[in-house]
C-alpha cells in the first residue's frame, strides 16, 4: 500500500461560489503533509469532506486503497480519520473528560456511564500532551491554549491512522508548540499519518514530510518540503511573488487618543497603565496568559473593571463603562476569538457589517436597507472581502474573511482607537499584507491602533512602540528602534525571577 489516501479529482460549491475544482491529494503512512494555501483556497472544504462534515459533488476518495463514501463524521471516525479545527469544536459547559470523550463515553455493562474510567483515561491522554489540568473541569474555565490542547488529547484518544490538524498551534505558547511538534514525529514514527494546516511556514519547514499547495480552489502541486523555500510556497499560494509582509508606514504621531491609568480587574490586570497616540501603532507582547486579552477586555467595557481611569481624547469614561460607552466614545474592539465573541454566524455579512453602527442606518428612525448595502460593499470593496454577496451568511465564509468582516463592522463605526487582539491569528500571508497595510492607512488617517499579537516578530514589524506583559502587569517598554525579540524576552523572564526571589 502506497497511500494511505487518495482524493481524487473532488468538486464542491456553495450558493455563489465554487469552492474546489478538481482538487486532488495523496497521503502516505507515517507521513506528515502539510496543507497549505491563502484563505479560500478551499483548505478548510477539503479536510471537511475528508471528515464527513461536507458531501463532495464529484470526484472519488481511496482509503487503503479501496474506494469509500465518508457521508458522516462518524464514518470517518470509523475509518481511523481525526480532525482537529482551528476554531474550537467543544462544549465548554462539559468537563475536559466529557470532550474528550463524547461520543464515545465510557461504560460499564453496556449502559452505565463509567465516570472513574473516563477521568483516568482522559488524564492519560493529557498528560501525553502536556497539559497539566483536572480533566473534571469545565472547558469553559480553561484558557484558548489549554482548550485547543484538549482537541490534540481528544484527537489522540481515537486512535486515528489519519490526523488532520487545522492550525493547530495558533493559539499555543512556543514551550506548547514545542510539546505538539513531539507528539506529531511520534506519531509520525508509529505509522500516522498528519494533515498539517498552518500559515506558519517555520513550522511547514519544521514538521512536514512535502507540502501540497491550493489556489482559488483548484490544486497547485505538492514539492518534497527539502526542495522548498519561502519564496517557492509563497509564489505557489499567491501566484505572485510576496514581499515586505509588515508594510509599516511611517506617519506623524500626534496627541494622546487613549489614556488609561492604574487598570485593575483582578489576577489578570494588576495596574496596567499605558498612552496611545493619534497616528500610533502600539504592540502587546508577552506570554499566553500574561493579561493582554484580559486589559484590553477590561478597557472596552467587556469585563468589569475594580479601578482605574480611562480617557478618550479627554473625555473620560464612567467608572463602570460597558462597550456602548466605549464605541460612543469612539473606540472599536476586534476580538481574539472571532467567532464566538466578534460575529452572529447565522446572520449575513451585510448585518454583521452594519451591526455597530445602526444610526448610520436610519432613515426617519427606520433601517435603510439600501444604506446598509452601501456601507457593507465599500468596506467589502475596501478589504477585498471574498463572499458572493453582501447576505452570504458569515459562517459559509473563510477564515480569513470573516476576519475581515469583524474588523469591517468597527471600521464602520469610524473610530479614534481601535484595539487589534489577534488580528491575523489564522490567516494566509497575502491577507496578513493586506490587514497590516490596512493597518498603516488607520494611523495615516490619524486613527489609534492598539495590537496584540503572539507573534513576536508582527509586533515588532508594525509597532511604532511595545509594551510587554507579564503576569497581569506591565514589566516592560520599548520604542521601535530598541525592541528586539531577545530584549522582549529578557523583560520577561528577567521579570518572573524578580516575582520568584520576591515570594521567596
Amino acid at each position: 500500500m502506497e497511500y494511505l489516501l487518495r482524493m481524487e479529482n473532488i468538486e464542491k460549491s456553495f450558493p455563489g461560489v465554487r469552492a474546489l475544482k478538481d482538487v486532488s491529494l495523496a497521503i502516505r503512512p507515517g507521513e506528515v503533509h502539510a496543507l497549505i494555501g491563502e484563505n479560500g483556497a478551499g483548505k478548510s472544504t477539503l479536510m471537511k469532506i475528508l471528515s464527513g462534515v461536507y458531501k463532495k459533488d464529484g470526484g472519488r476518495i481511496f482509503w487503503m486503497d479501496e474506494e469509500v463514501e465518508i457521508g458522516s463524521t462518524a464514518r470517518a471516525t470509523e475509518l481511523g480519520i481525526s480532525i482537529i479545527y482551528q476554531e474550537l469544536n467543544q462544549l465548554p459547559n462539559l468537563s475536559v473528560a466529557e470532550n474528550i470523550f463524547i461520543g464515545r463515553e465510557r461504560s460499564r455493562m453496556g449502559f452505565m456511564l463509567d465516570h472513574k474510567r473516563t477521568v483516568e483515561e482522559a488524564q492519560r491522554f493529557v498528560r501525553e500532551v502536556g497539559l497539566d489540568v483536572d480533566v473534571r473541569e469545565k472547558c469553559s474555565r480553561l484558557s484558548i491554549a489549554q482548550r485547543q490542547m484538549v482537541e490534540v488529547a481528544k484527537a489522540l484518544s481515537v486512535n486515528a491512522k489519519l490526523i488532520i490538524m487545522d492550525e493547530p498551534t495558533s493559539s499555543l505558547t512556543d514551550r506548547e508548540t514545542e510539546i505538539l511538534m513531539g507528539l506529531i514525529r511520534k506519531l509520525r514514527d508509529s505509522g500516522v499519518s498528519i494533515v498539517f494546516i498552518s500559515h506558519k511556514l517555520n513550522e511547514i519547514f519544521e514538521i512536514s514530510d512535502c507540502i501540497s499547495v491550493l489556489r482559488d480552489g483548484a490544486y497547485v502541486g505538492t514539492v518534497p518540503t527539502r526542495e522548498c523555500t519561502n519564496d517557492m510556497l509563497i509564489q505557489m499560494m499567491v501566484g505572485r511573488e510576496l514581499k515586505d509582509i509588515f508594510p509599516k508606514q511611517e506617519v506623524p504621531i500626534g496627541d494622546v487618543v487613549l489614556s488609561v491609568q492604574n487598570l485593575n480587574a483582578g489576577k489578570a490586570v494588576q495596574n496596567v497603565s499605558f498612552q496611545v497616540r493619534s497616528g500610533e501603532i502600539l504592540g502587546f507582547a508577552g506570554l499566553v496568559g500574561a493579561g493582554r486579552s484580559e486589559t484590553m477586555r477590561a478597557v472596552f467595557g467587556v469585563d468589569r473593571a475594580e479601578s482605574g481611569e480611562i480617557e478618550i481624547s479627554g473625555r473620560k469614561l464612567p467608572a463602570r463603562h460597558a462597550p456602548i460607552d466605549s464605541i460612543h466614545a469612539g473606540m472599536g474592539f476586534v476580538p481574539e476569538d472571532r467567532k464566538l465573541q466578534g460575529l452572529i454566524l447565522g446572520m449575513a455579512v451585510r448585518e454583521n457589517t452594519t451591526m455597530a453602527s445602526m444610526k448610520r442606518t436610519l432613515v426617519h428612525g427606520m433601517v435603510n436597507r439600501r444604506r446598509e448595502n452601501e456601507i457593507t460593499r465599500e468596506y467589502v470593496d475596501r478589504l477585498n472581502i471574498r463572499t458572493p454577496d453582501v447576505e452570504q451568511k458569515v459562517v459559509n465564509l473563510s477564515g480569513g474573511n470573516q476576519q475581515k468582516v469583524v474588523i469591517a463592522k468597527w471600521l464602520a463605526t469610524g473610530p479614534k482607537v481601535l484595539i487589534l487582539d489577534e488580528p491575523t491569528r489564522g490567516i494566509d500571508v497575502g491577507a496578513k499584507k493586506e490587514i497590516h497595510t490596512l493597518m498603516g492607512e488607520l494611523t495615516r488617517q490619524g486613527v489609534a491602533v492598539v495590537m496584540i499579537s503572539s507573534e513576536l516578530p508582527e509586533v515588532l514589524g508594525m509597532s511604532d512602540r511595545v509594551i510587554v506583559m507579564h503576569e497581569g502587569r506591565v514589566c516592560g517598554e520599548f520604542a521601535r528602534g530598541e525592541a528586539t525579540q531577545e530584549k522582549i524576552m529578557e523583560t520577561i523572564l528577567t521579570s518572573e525571577e524578580g516575582k520568584e526571589k520576591h515570594e521567596n
